[in-house]
């Protein structure tokens, strides 16, 4: 995590300089009002940095869950073990467990975004840890120790709902957003991070399988965008004359398009398709049809 002291010092520094600087100007300009403008725009950046940090932050989290698996639990001292099991009583669970009920309550509401639900599933995680770590304690009675496991199951009912609701959610956005990209490469990665947010859900709920489905359709169009990208790149030295290459880029589409993840019939239609365009580029290599070769450039590197 960076420093969070800095940052803002950082942003604190660059926003009042900002002020002066444009008041400045504006005094040299003749303004009646000059810190009007400047404290606002001083106000603005100040703003914009805060709440980018708030952001950056939240993906970091969220990205670090992804990296390292929501199913371990958190690393905790002796001494904070300890203490724990010492002050954990029915009434700290019961108001644990309200907590929680009350932030799945809000998440489940129309229009929450999907990382409410990632934070809520979090809290479920802590709450079980730390209500495991009190029961192997035996440190309560045979009442408390049913309390507490009936909190679990509620809470374990509340993880599952959760998180598998933030999987489906954010692939679903993140799915979105790959779709609109205009690069490959951006279509790509954003595809990833969609595969990554099911990952992360399957390797806890392996047996879900509406995410299996998911998981298989974000491959798909994965696979579907690498095959575009390469019968682009086909119809580009078609065009400019380089057969050769243009037939082994069809050939690097075949690939990707004979994946498994790809539906059959589109596998099917594509692949006569390609191969059609392939017997017409060697069709064109013949020798005596007169067609425009560049076989120095066809061996050279892609400058396409």
């Amino acid at each position: 995590m960076p420093s969070s002291t800095g940052y803002l010092v950082s942003a604190i520094v660059i926003s009042v300089a900002l002020f002066f600087g444009l008041w400045w100007i504006l005094v040299s300009g003749g303004d009646e009002a000059p810190w009007l403008p400047a404290g606002l725009a001083a106000s603005v950046v100040l703003l914009v940095a805060l709440s980018a940090r708030e952001v950056v932050m939240r993906r970091a989290w969220t990205r670090y869950l992804l990296e390292n698996g929501i199913s371990h639990p958190p690393s905790r001292s002796r001494s904070s073990g300890r203490s724990q099991k010492k002050g954990f009583s029915a009434s700290l669970h019961s108001a644990a467990l309200r907590a929680i009920q009350k932030q799945s309550s809000a998440a489940d509401r129309p229009g929450s975004a999907p990382e409410t639900h990632l934070d809520v599933a979090q809290l479920c995680h802590e709450y079980l840890a730390s209500t495991d770590e009190a029961i192997r304690s035996g440190s309560h009675g045979s009442e408390k120790g049913i309390a507490l496991r009936a909190g679990q199951e509620r809470v374990r009912a509340l993880h599952k709902h959760h998180l598998l609701t933030w999987a489906r959610g954010q692939s679903q956005l993140l799915t979105y957003e790959a779709q609109q990209r205009a690069r490959t490469f951006d279509k790509i990665e954003t595809a990833t991070r969609a595969l990554d947010c099911l990952d992360s859900a399957l390797r806890i709920y392996p047996d879900e399988t509406d995410l299996s489905e998911s998981r298989l359709a974000i491959e798909g169009f994965i696979a579907s965008v690498k095959v575009a990208h390469w019968v682009e790149l086909a119809e580009r030295s078609a065009f400019k004359g380089h057969y050769r290459r243009a037939i082994d880029r069809y050939r690097d589409a075949l690939f990707y398009l004979n994946q498994d993840m790809v539906k059959e019939d589109v596998r099917i239609a594509g692949t006569e398709k390609i191969e059609s365009e392939i017997e017409k580029l060697k069709a064109r290599l013949k020798p005596g049809n007169g067609a425009h070769q560049r076989r120095p450039e066809d061996s050279g590197p892609n400058h396409d």
